[in-house]
């Protein structure tokens, strides 16, 4: 009998324990049971941390926080393709609700390894000419995103206005990112149509950037680079070597005003990153399909302006410009 009455009281405490496990409301799901968001960073420079960091933030805007309510995959292939494959990879297997990348050849890298898992593009200037969408209005498959494209119009007004005086522009940029070719073909166009003489040099790699940034700044009143990860990776040696020659740069990108450019009209790339997040939270509660959304642009480029880098240049910047520009220190 006393078996019997110990029996049963054990069972009504593994009924108690249980029910209560069943009904606590604050029970936090598994980590198997997280959505999976993997971010895939070419590489490390000013202009993509700032854009992870949007996304980190905007995601988290929205509900989703790593650890808590998803799991964020961050990789970072330090320019190597071979990085790029294998995380690509490592995504897709870890089946992935989401994926996004930052830079032309991580989003390429992505595409290759799925078509089946949402895309999310975060700097990619020409998705379509880069052969990721079928057309940047209607993308059709599970890719959609933001752009990067840079305003080059305004940028070679302001070379007008702070250089009047300048005949012949630098054009500079890496022979191996599609996106790079896409803006310095346009950039060339532009300057043409605007009575500039151009000389186009290119780069393979951060190790050209010395050599042949010396000889484009002995030729030239200035030089213009794109939003070109190669280049921004080694934008500290582009500025000695047009310094050396006493010859601004004005870059596609505000962190490469920070890094020693003269002045750019550029996207907010903080801003740009917040908007990639935003699209990738849509497409985690279901508010968008990538195949009907269209590839989305930021609104206004800002004037930023280095005056620490026009004094030491002699270059008086306009005080008209001064009072609209964002002034970097």
């Amino acid at each position: 009998m006393k078996k019997m009455i110990g029996f049963i009281a054990i069972l009504t405490i593994i009924l108690t324990v249980a029910f209560f496990s069943d009904t606590d409301t604050t029970a936090q799901p598994s980590e198997n049971e997280l959505p999976v968001v993997g971010v895939l960073q070419l590489t490390s420079h000013p202009a993509l941390d700032l854009i992870y960091e949007g996304i980190v933030d905007a995601l988290n805007e929205a509900g989703y926080v790593d650890g808590e309510t998803m799991i964020l995959d961050f990789q970072n292939a330090q320019g190597d393709q071979s990085n790029l494959n294998s995380m690509s990879t490592r995504f897709v297997s870890r089946d992935a609700d989401v994926m996004v990348g930052i830079a032309t050849p991580s989003a390429q890298s992505l595409a290759n390894a799925s078509s089946q898992i949402p895309i999310v593009l975060g700097a990619v200037t020409d998705p379509e000419a880069s052969n990721l969408v079928a057309s940047n209005e209607e993308p059709g498959g599970n890719i959609t995103g933001v752009s990067d494209e840079t305003p080059i119009q305004e940028q070679f007004e302001l070379i007008q206005e702070i250089l009047p005086e300048a005949k012949s522009i630098g054009i500079l940029y890496s022979s191996s990112e599609d996106n790079s070719i896409v803006q310095g073909e346009k950039a060339a166009e532009i300057a043409k149509e605007m009575g500039f003489e151009t000389i186009t040099m290119t780069v393979s790699s951060t190790n050209d950037v010395s050599q042949i940034g010396s000889a484009l700044a002995s030729q030239v009143d200035a030089i213009w680079v794109p939003t070109d990860n190669t280049v921004a990776s080694a934008m500290n040696t582009l500025v000695e070597a047009a310094d050396a020659e006493g010859i601004p740069i004005i870059p596609a990108v505000d962190t490469m005003v920070e890094q020693g450019g003269l002045a750019t009209v550029g996207l907010n790339q903080y801003e740009l990153g917040k908007l990639t997040g935003e699209m990738t939270a849509a497409i985690l509660d279901g508010k968008i399909d990538p195949a009907t959304t269209p590839i989305q642009y930021l609104e206004q480029g800002d004037i930023f302006v280095n005056p620490e880098k026009a004094e030491e240049l002699g270059i008086i910047l306009p005080q008209q410009m001064m009072e609209q520009a964002t002034i970097i220190d």
